[in-house]
Order: structure tokens, then sequence, then C-alpha cells
């Protein structure tokens, strides 16, 4: 039997993942059912919050925007197979909603049978030049627990993709969690071809149309950890030379400097990048 180790989040809650200590091939084994189930297991997670009544407007709109990023995935597994797709995840709370979903429509039973020997799942890491010590902690723990197979590069966007793509060449689509709020997000679909100039693949961004409070509302209402920095006042993750916590979220002075309330307290959309310089 492999022996259990729990790997505990940045904000407390804890993500199981599965070491076994046997032979290669039965780690492989062990590691595409342990895939399966976590799929299956948030899965029923995900059909459990779609059925239950919403108790306020916020929530019934996060169920309506969930179905739709499902059935995004769901249309995405239909153009590729699980190998040829990957998501690109940097610990943030959007593309944390992202992989939630991904993993959740993998459990489709034609993604199962299409998915016969693939283990982990396709990511890739763009690592922000200054990264947060905090950010790569937790991603350090998501690999682990979500089944990721991550490649990280502290490269340019443009070249880390170009890298990743030369050396998973199997790769056609790429799971981005970009929203219609961030730069360069005003136009995009649920699938755009990558623009001229750069390595081509298709960007799929099945959470395009959410709102910032329909995020956080998903991942509180799904109990999903999340990098601590967001307790902190951040609400959107850049480098450590770039982001600050956000001053809508300043409480007031203390003589032991300011304080800020969690992200998830955020109301406006138009308020998520204050905390960042660019």
């Amino acid at each position: 039997m492999p022996e259990m180790m729990l790997n505990k989040s940045s904000n407390g809650t804890t993500i199981t993942t599965i070491i076994t200590t046997t032979t290669t091939c039965a780690k492989s084994e062990q590691s595409l059912e342990s895939l399966q189930q976590l799929c299956e297991q948030l899965n029923e997670k995900i059909s459990a919050f779609l059925r239950a009544e919403p108790e306020t407007e916020l929530v019934r709109r996060v169920q309506c925007q969930t179905a739709i990023s499902l059935q995004t995935v769901h249309d995405a597994l239909e153009r590729y197979s699980p190998d040829e797709l990957a998501i690109s995840f940097n610990g943030g709370k959007d593309c944390l909603v992202l992989l939630i979903i991904f993993l959740a429509g993998l459990a489709h039973p034609t993604s199962r049978r299409k998915r016969a020997s693939q283990p982990l799942l396709n990511a890739v890491y763009v690592m922000s030049a200054h990264p947060f010590p905090e950010v790569d902690a937790f991603v350090d723990v998501c690999v682990p627990g979500y089944h990721l197979d991550l490649a990280r590069y502290a490269l340019p966007m443009k070249k880390a993709f170009e890298t990743y793509l030369r050396e998973k060449p199997g790769v056609k689509a790429i799971f981005v969690g970009t929203r219609r709020t961030d730069p360069h997000g005003e136009f995009l679909t649920h699938f755009d071809k990558t623009d001229h100039g750069w390595p081509e693949f298709m960007r799929v961004h099945p959470v395009i149309d959410w709102q910032y409070q329909e995020v956080w509302a998903f991942l509180r209402a799904l109990k999903i950890p999340y990098c601590s920095l967001y307790d902190k006042g951040y609400t959107s993750l850049g480098g450590t030379t770039d982001t600050h916590p956000n001053p809508a979220l300043e409480k007031v002075a203390t003589a032991g400097g300011s304080q800020f309330r969690p992200a998830y307290e955020l109301v406006e959309d138009e308020q998520e990048r204050l905390g960042r310089d660019r």
C-alpha cells in the first residue's frame, strides 16, 4: 500500500498526495489511479455545487459560470486528447479556478479512456523575474497535490511558451486563466489561436467571463486552498517589485504599520489591479 503524506497549503488547508515507494511501473499506475480519483472527487464536488439551491444571487451567477466553464473544458476534450492539452499555472486565483474545473472535466468517461496512459497533467509555469516565495511555495504544494507535470521557466512569456512547446511538441492547446478585465483580455473568446509572431497553439479560456467576486465565491464555496498572499490584501499577483497589497483593502493604520483585509472582501472588478504597478 502507498504511504499517505499530507501537504499543507499556505493558508492551512490540507491537500492529500500519495507517495509510492515501489517500482517505476507501479508508481506510474498508482499516479494514474490517483489522478483519476482526484478528477472524480472534484467532479462530484462541483456537481453537488451546481445542484444546490443558490442562497444568494452571487452563488447563482457562480453556478452559471461554472457550468459554462465546464462545458468549455468538455468542448476542448472533444477537439483534443488529454495529452495534447496543457494548463498555464502560476499559483494565482484565476488559474486555480481553471485547474479545478479542468480536473473535474477530465472525469468524463470519454476523457478517462483517452487518458489511459497519462498519470500527470501537462502544466507550464511562467515565473516572474522576481517571484514571491509564498507563490512558489504554493505552486510546490500544488504539483503533487493536483498531479501536475509542471515545467517552470524564468523567461519572458513568449520565449517560455516557445521553449515549452519545443520540449512538449505534442501539446496543441493550453488552458489559460485570463479574464475579460485582464490586460489584452477584452476581445478574447473561449478558443483563440495565438497571435502572429507567437508560437502556434490554441489558447483555451474557460474563465474569460468570470468576475472577481465570482472567482472568490467559487474558491470559498468549494473550500479550495489558495496562496497565503491573498489573505494579506494582495488581489493580483505579479512579482515582488511590482505587486503590493491592494490599497482598497487597507484597514486603519496602527503603530505596527498598515494592515489589509483579505482579497475575497474586495467587491469591484475595477479595483483588482490597484496593487499592481503595471
